[in-house]
């Protein structure tokens, strides 16, 4: 049986993106970029103050839609526009959001479109602060910010570092990215909540020597990406990585290791009230039976290195006499099928997911083949991220059946 999983990339959404005055406007197109990149329709409103910093045309070029910058703008038909806008909206996002503008929110104020459109909104409101560190310590700003959170505002940074001033400190706003996975995960549904998931990610690494060893061409990407869509989804999430040069995704615990028996002793160490447990590193299958502490000289004769096996990890975990619910990945050079339903039989695993190894290592994109009692399940062709929300996905419908 094969069947096809329909495409679930964000719940299409539509947002209100406010852009106030300051330096940090200039991240808002690229926040724009990436909210529309991660298929939400964003419609843009500015303050006065955010033109003299950002322009209108800027902003319509890339929404490809018109800016509204004018409580009385005549475009509107019932000359409503802070009503219209709001209404058509799934959350309001401001971003950067002043102080003064988070002064107008904490108050009540209503002198301008963006905020009259805030105080007129039936969905929720997003801001993003960003001020020189002195007005973010102000005890004004502080106030202002604990009535907002009260009022069930949700506040999204800001961060510490180099301002525009040239003074350092708290009150510059999240970079365009984290920012844009924060909103992405608030439109995510919270399957998951409460509920602890292990991710394992990444290659292992077997030493030879001091300075030579054994390993694999993954990335990490999949892994990353399975353990931000398991955050996303209201998951306590702990990943254990192996070498990676990626970054950490926001939220997520992240335990570093380098080889396999490593990786194991880090799994054991975070099993404890684990729900799911989520197999997707790349764990080198052989480890060098007897490293050398100091570099091995190269010589003229041929070396021969005696191999043994690593621990299997997964295999571990889904023998325990309680174990989570336990996924696991296989890579695949040839019959990918055969292997894989192979490979989750003699593990006993509720679900593996299987990709051709030649397709997914290294890449940005990848198609994956979904096994489990019901059959074979394709996820089409996407990038790692929206694969992995749907992975996600179809792992929380499976795991509350295996509840039932």
């Amino acid at each position: 049986m094969r069947l096809e999983i329909a495409k679930q990339i964000v719940p299409v959404c539509r947002i209100v993106l406010g852009i106030t005055g300051g330096i940090a406007a200039y991240k808002a197109a690229e926040l724009l970029r990436l909210l529309i990149k991660n298929n939400i329709d964003v419609q843009v409103v500015m303050t006065e103050a955010a033109c003299h910093f950002i322009t209108p045309t800027t902003m319509q070029s890339l929404s490809g839609k018109p800016v509204y910058t004018d409580q009385w703008d005549a475009s509107v038909a019932n000359g409503m526009a802070h009503i219209e806008l709001s209404r058509a909206a799934n959350a309001i996002v401001i971003a950067p959001a002043s102080a003064d503008f988070i002064a107008k929110l904490a108050q009540g104020l209503a002198n301008d479109l963006l905020s009259t459109l805030c105080l007129a909104r039936a969905c929720p409101l997003i801001i993003a602060p960003a001020m020189n560190r002195e007005m973010w310590a102000n005890a004004a700003t502080q106030r202002n910010i604990r009535q907002l959170i009260k009022d069930g505002v949700q506040v999204l940074g800001p961060d510490s570092g180099a301002q525009a001033c040239g003074e350092e400190g708290m009150g510059r706003m999240l970079e365009a990215e984290h920012l844009a996975q924060d909103i992405v995960a608030f439109f995510q549904p919270r399957e998951l909540s409460g509920k602890k998931i292990l991710v394992t990610a990444g290659p292992t690494y077997e030493a030879i020597d001091a300075v030579r060893g054994i390993t694999n061409r993954s990335s990490g990407k999949m892994g990353y990406a399975v353990a931000q869509a398991a955050m996303e989804q209201g998951a306590e999430v702990v990943l254990v990585s192996g070498p990676s040069a990626l970054t950490k995704p926001q939220g997520v615990q992240c335990v570093e290791v380098q080889s396999a028996s490593q990786m194991l002793e880090a799994v054991k160490q975070h099993l404890s009230d684990c729900d799911i447990f989520i197999g997707v590193a790349a764990v080198a299958d052989f480890r060098v039976a007897h490293p050398n502490t100091q570099k091995i000289k190269k010589g003229t004769n041929n070396m021969s290195l005696e191999l043994t096996p690593n621990p299997d990890i997964l295999a571990y975990v889904a023998n325990l006499p309680n174990p989570p619910f336990c996924v696991g990945f296989a890579a695949e050079t040839e019959n990918l099928t055969e292997h894989a339903e192979q490979k989750r039989r003699a593990k006993k695993l509720p679900l593996l997911v299987g990709n051709f190894a030649q397709q997914a290592i290294g890449s940005d994109d990848n198609e994956l083949v979904l096994f489990d009692d019901s059959g074979s399940h394709t996820l089409p062709r996407a990038d790692k991220l929206t694969l992995a929300r749907q992975l996600m996905t179809h792992i929380a419908q499976r795991y509350k059946g295996s509840k039932k």
